[in-house]
């Protein structure tokens, strides 16, 4: 099997710039739904004194992630605001006193056992940060061990500007093989796999270096072929395993983590601080100096662009890269756990095109990673067909964009496979609800 994709200009600007920290913020605006599943629940009301760490809601939820301050201050309103899914989210707004003092109840964790691993990541609040923002502990808390055979650590990094995992590699290298010692301790896997693309010859050195006397870490060097980023992609160029449709890489004995979150593990065990900064890629064709800036959960976007300075109104921003990207209503929405970079474009790079009928080219279906046929998918739903969605196993795309980017014809395919994704749910849904 052989898993396509498509050439993107790169853009790293930022790879050799070291993380900048931005000027704590007057306030920050902490969502209660940074991860998927259920939003966490308040568990500070207004007027509270808080401290960086001072946990502020709980899971509510098996799939939720506790979610702590970022900053030291008093708790200014329980609110709501418009995110870019266009849902309204429950919101802690915290007035800060620009101190950043650590809440005095941190401590590292006392790791010992498997579970105590598994509740490690519970309390740290962390989630997947290459963008997915699936509660780690979630993904690690295994039935059965004994089928877990590889952890494949996921640092392609593909999305075009975004060098944010790139300066994880660079600068928390050590923190990335603590995290995986702790793995391999309490997980018993014996063979860890770093996939990182050719395009980031320094990280690669840098990673190889740290593993050089290790036969349990591997890094693997794939092309820089987008998207390989992508979970099936990327499992399947990493270990030859195949993630069967509506499976999971446990499902062929893989776990994949992002490497920033693997990091960030590793410092948390030895820190005791949990998830309250974000390292993010700030670029794009509106940016006047583009950089990577330390924030805290909750900074407004609007603070990132001013520290960076812009050539121009921004006529879009994007949460992520140009590819997956979501753009965002209005820069004050603030920095999520799971934001890697913020893209401002200009008039130029944000104008829409204009789609022209279908030419057959075929290009959409040569690109996709997963060689499914955005064309066919477009005319089953237009059609309103359920069942030819299916056939065409349309809920395995995992809209990356490759087929809108090589479509001459410009037509918003992605978007078309989003919507086609829904109708077959529903159809799913209904044909179940018949048996």
């Amino acid at each position: 099997m052989k898993l396509h994709g498509t050439k993107v200009p790169h853009c790293k600007n930022t790879a050799d710039m070291a993380p900048e920290a931005l000027p704590v913020p007057k306030a920050v605006t902490i969502p209660m739904s940074m991860h998927i599943g259920k939003p966490s629940k308040p568990v500070v009301k207004r007027g509270d004194e808080v401290k960086v760490g001072t946990l502020i809601a709980e899971p509510d939820g098996y799939v939720s992630a506790p979610i702590f301050s970022s900053v030291s201050g008093k708790v200014a309103k329980i609110d709501s605001m418009k995110m870019s899914s266009g849902q309204s989210v429950e919101t802690i707004v915290i007035e800060t006193d620009g101190l950043q003092e650590l809440d005095p109840s941190l401590k590292p964790p006392k790791i010992y056992s498997f579970d105590s691993l598994v509740e490690a990541m519970k309390q740290s609040g962390l989630v997947g940060l290459g963008g997915a923002g699936f509660p780690s502990f979630v993904k690690f808390a295994v039935k059965d061990l004994s089928k877990v055979e590889v952890v494949v650590i996921n640092a392609a990094e593909c999305e075009p500007y975004i060098t944010s995992d790139t300066r994880t590699m660079l600068d928390k290298t050590e923190y990335i093989f603590k995290g995986i010692d702790l793995v391999k301790k309490y997980l018993g896997v014996k063979r860890f796999v770093i996939g990182v693309e050719d395009n980031k010859p320094q990280c690669v050195e840098k990673l190889r270096e740290f593993g050089k006397n290790r036969d349990d870490v591997e890094v693997c060097v794939v092309p820089a072929i987008y998207p390989q980023g992508g979970e099936k992609v990327l499992v399947y160029n990493t270990t030859g395993k195949i993630i069967p449709q509506g499976g999971l890489p446990l499902n062929v004995g893989v776990i994949v983590i992002n490497v920033t979150s693997i990091a960030y593990f590793g410092e948390y065990a030895e820190t005791g601080v949990p998830l309250v900064n974000k390292v993010i890629t700030v670029d794009g064709s509106a940016i006047k100096e583009p950089k990577n800036l330390i924030a805290p959960i909750g900074t407004p976007i609007k603070d990132l662009l001013e520290y960076c300075g812009t050539k121009c109104e921004p006529a879009k921003i994007l949460y992520g890269g140009p590819m997956m990207g979501i753009a965002v209503p209005s820069d004050d929405c603030p920095v999520l756990k799971m934001t890697n970079a913020i893209i401002a474009m200009d008039e130029k790079d944000a104008a829409e095109k204009k789609p022209t009928p279908c030419i057959n080219c075929g290009r959409c279906l040569s690109h996709c990673p997963l060689k499914l046929d955005p064309r066919a998918i477009s005319r089953a739903y237009n059609a309103g067909s359920g069942e030819e969605l299916e056939d065409l196993y349309a809920d395995l795309c995992m809209e990356c964009g490759c087929c809108s980017y090589v479509c001459p014809a410009k037509r918003p395919l992605v978007q078309t496979n989003k919507l086609a994704k829904a109708l077959l749910r529903e159809y799913k849904s209904k044909k179940e609800e018949k048996k």
